[in-house]
């Protein structure tokens, strides 16, 4: 598809999919969206921009039973430490969301997905987590 749009501004839709957050160049902590100053040092940066891995493992999770009209439930609210650093909240997609199946610990892969298309065919493009 042509022309797409990421749901949040840390996805990047550049070549591969990937996210990205603001690296603090004084002492290394790690945000998704503009700062003004590090939470972490209290200095004003600089910050830039690092590519986080696509990997990580899965550190707590909440499989949801009830969703508003619209979302399909069960399904998994999960938040994933990547590899290399830098932690996110994400859906697990692409597995049944049950006990048997998400694991604390459980390695995932960065995964997109279409939300939909509007009426001048620009796709929205979310991210989740699935197995990896």
């Amino acid at each position: 598809m042509a022309n797409q749009i990421p749901v949040v501004d840390y996805l990047s839709l550049d070549g591969a999919p990937h996210l990205e957050a603001q690296e603090c160049e004084n002492c290394g902590a790690l945000y998704f969206g503009r700062r003004n100053a590090c939470a972490k040092c209290f200095k004003p940066g600089p910050f830039k921009v690092r590519r986080l891995a696509d990997t990580g493992t899965i550190r707590g999770f909440s499989i949801i039973q009830r969703a508003v009209p619209g979302l399909t439930a069960p399904y998994v609210s999960a938040l994933v430490d990547l590899d290399g650093g830098g932690s996110v909240k994400g859906n697990i997609i692409n597995t049944e969301p049950s006990p048997e199946n998400i694991k604390l610990g459980m390695p995932v892969r960065l995964a997109t997905y279409s939300l939909g298309t509007d009426d001048d065919g620009t796709e929205a493009v979310a991210f989740g987590f699935q197995p990896a």
